[in-house]
């Protein structure tokens, strides 16, 4: 992933216009921050930082405006930036001083503006007084406590800088798939507008859906007539921060958040989520994020194997090069090629000998092998199941057909139970389970024992009119009830057996991290013993890029589970779709798979917004191999009452 650096942007193709009204924008929005740090004038800054704001908000043409020479007349434009911006976008140069205020300022002070509530006047005054120039060197003056003496800071300051700085490390290093697939498709369904492009297709990690992401890889399939062109119209879309590299055939960049038609948002988070992967100062960095994208044209013929190559992962692709050379094949980005054909000869000029592959499909009927989902590319089983025909029949969206865990206005839900049945039948599903919070998590609005029942008298009432009327749609009735010291729950056994089903979830994080894995284990399989628990929440607890979880043997976990459906006493696991969790894990999709624990994908919906977190889990769940018949979302409202009577 891009980090959050000050770069002045390379010139776009080899005419004017040579940058995009967004480039020029950011620039000047770049100038105004390092004036800022360098501790220039006032009305200078502002000058830069109203020429950024008329830019990226007016509707005009920029490079019309400066072929006429109106952009003087621009309000909130000078004289003095008129004319730079027109020479900049006519000749692909930047203004001198521009460039070396770009080059002069410490690249360490630059990161520290990352830092959420880190603003260029902090900075300029802690570099004044520690001569901190690095986020390293800024942290071990905060660790010593320097920092909390200086008037204007104090100690809450200086804790928000220690936070601050661990939570950007946790940003910067990987993306969650949710924010990855949401730049890499709107990039794909740009280029894939593009006159001339055959296909574009997502690849590397987000498309092997990763739980999360690093930077994202696009194959664009074209004759070869048309590259330099396809090349010059990629470079001109919006969303573009910072071009590193441009070719006919390859293109390096980096994309904001400028790249959405909509604004960008990361839609609504529970308290509980939100408080653990930073809060405000995580949408902060969100919301002016990047990411690193590379971009590969090659020709129709070309495309499978490429697509192949950059779709991984790596250890895929060095078992899958070693099966062609047992075939007398050579296999690479270019083409699967006869090795007695080809000699010496590598890349492009070994393809022409390769063997056709119109997809990715063909590739693989050449080696003897059943196509892999994308998903499945990790070398953990994949290719032999290929070769003997044992590949599983992966679980698809379509399949699902409701969900258990879901929130409601009753605890910490934005909707209302109608308001959520209303979206559920929407989305066509015929089922939806209802599992607001128990007391003891206070912050989220636990339902008392009352209101619990008083709802699950109204949700009998739904379901015996919708019979009565023929609907094909059924509410379930359940709880979410934290654990409780000894493995225990919440709520009287007598109000848990009034309802259909009981996810048992883990909330007193600082408790459960900070004992061993044996104690949790332990812990947590007493809570599986307990009669009225049907299925174990988001089992390790964790947050991407947030928190990890709790030590825990699941494999124990599970292996206990397994001895209870082994007997016809349901326990399920879920796989808790929020892509802030995606808990299970999608290695131990297949454990519970093999152990027969039945899986249950649960969005943990807290607005009706919440329930399309489905797709995420049913992503999660192909990765790890799970059929429908591994899951009991595929059940119809008929089936998953009867097996939850169980």
């Amino acid at each position: 992933m891009a980090q959050s650096t000050f770069t002045l942007p390379k010139p776009r193709g080899d005419a004017a216009p040579y940058f995009s009204r967004n480039q020029v924008s950011k620039v000047l929005h770049q100038v105004g921050v390092l004036l800022e740090l360098d501790g220039a004038n006032v009305f200078r800054i502002r000058s830069y930082q109203n020429g950024s704001r008329t830019l990226g908000t007016m509707n005009q043409d920029l490079w019309e405006l400066v072929q006429t020479k109106e952009l003087i007349n621009i309000k909130g434009i000078g004289k003095g930036l008129a004319s730079a911006i027109s020479e900049a976008m006519s000749t692909g140069l930047w203004p001198e001083d521009w460039v070396r205020l770009h080059e002069d300022t410490a690249p360490g002070l630059i990161e520290m503006l990352g830092i959420p509530g880190m603003g260029p006047k902090k900075i300029q005054r802690l570099n004044q007084e520690f001569g901190v120039e690095s986020i390293a060197e800024l942290k071990e003056v905060a660790e010593d406590g320097k920092i909390a003496p200086l008037s204007g800071f104090g100690a809450k300051s200086q804790q928000k800088i220690l936070d601050g700085i661990e939570l950007l490390a946790r940003f910067r290093s990987r993306r969650r798939l949710d924010i990855g697939l949401m730049y890499g498709l709107a990039f794909e369904s740009r280029i894939s507008e593009i006159k001339n492009v055959k296909s574009a297709t997502l690849a590397g990690s987000a498309r092997r859906r990763k739980s999360t992401i690093g930077d994202l890889d696009i194959v664009v399939s074209a004759e070869s007539e048309h590259h330099a062109q396809i090349s010059k119209e990629v470079l001109s879309l919006p969303g573009i921060a910072d071009v590193k590299g441009a070719g006919d055939s390859k293109i390096s960049l980096i994309l904001d958040t400028s790249l959405f038609m909509e604004e960008f948002t990361v839609g609504h988070i529970d308290k509980n989520v939100l408080d653990a992967i930073g809060g405000a100062e995580y949408e902060q960095l969100e919301s002016g994020g990047t990411i690193d994208a590379q971009i590969r044209i090659v020709e129709p013929h070309v495309e499978p194997f490429t697509l192949a190559y950059f779709t991984g992962s790596k250890e895929h692709n060095i078992v899958m090069r070693q099966k062609a050379i047992e075939k007398g094949l050579t296999l690479s980005e270019w083409g699967l090629s006869p090795q007695d054909k080809i000699g010496d000869l590598k890349g492009e000029a070994a393809a022409k000998f390769s063997l056709p592959a119109v997809e990715e499909s063909d590739i693989y009927k050449h080696l003897g092998m059943e196509y892999v989902e994308p998903e499945l590319r990790e070398d953990l089983g994949e290719i032999s199941a290929a070769q003997s025909g044992l590949l599983p029949n992966l679980i698809t969206l379509n399949q699902i057909k409701g969900s258990l865990h879901n929130h409601t206005t009753l605890s910490d839900g934005e909707a209302s139970l109608e308001e959520m049945a209303h979206a559920a039948r929407g989305m066509g599903w015929e089922w939806l389970g209802i599992a607001d919070h128990s007391p003891t998590l206070k912050i989220a609005n636990g339902a008392s024992a009352d209101d619990l029942l008083e709802q699950g008298a109204k949700i009998k009432r739904y379901n015996s009119e919708w019979e009565e009327q023929g609907v094909d749609f059924r509410l379930i009735h359940g709880v979410e009830s934290d654990i409780l010291a000894g493995g225990k729950l919440d709520h009287p056994d007598e109000v848990l057996e009034q309802l259909d089903y009981v996810v048992a979830s883990v909330h007193a994080m600082t408790k459960w991290r900070a004992r061993s894995e044996f104690e949790n284990t332990e812990e947590m399989c007493k809570v599986i013993d307990h009669p009225s628990t049907t299925i174990l929440g988001h089992p390790t607890g964790r947050i991407l890029q947030g928190r990890d979880g709790y030590e825990i043997d699941l494999q124990a976990v599970l292996e206990h589970m397994a001895d209870y459906n082994a007997n016809g006493k349901l326990k399920a696991v879920e796989l808790n779709a929020s892509p802030y969790r995606l808990d299970l894990d999608w290695k131990f999709c297949k454990r519970a798979k093999d152990l027969g624990v039945p899986v249950i994908i649960n969005p943990d919906a807290h607005s009706i917004s919440g329930l399309n977190d489905i797709r995420f889990g049913v992503m999660n769940a192909r990765k790890g191999w799970l059929e429908s018949s591994d899951v009991l979302n595929s059940l119809d409202h008929n089936e998953i009452f009867e097996i939850l009577a169980k």
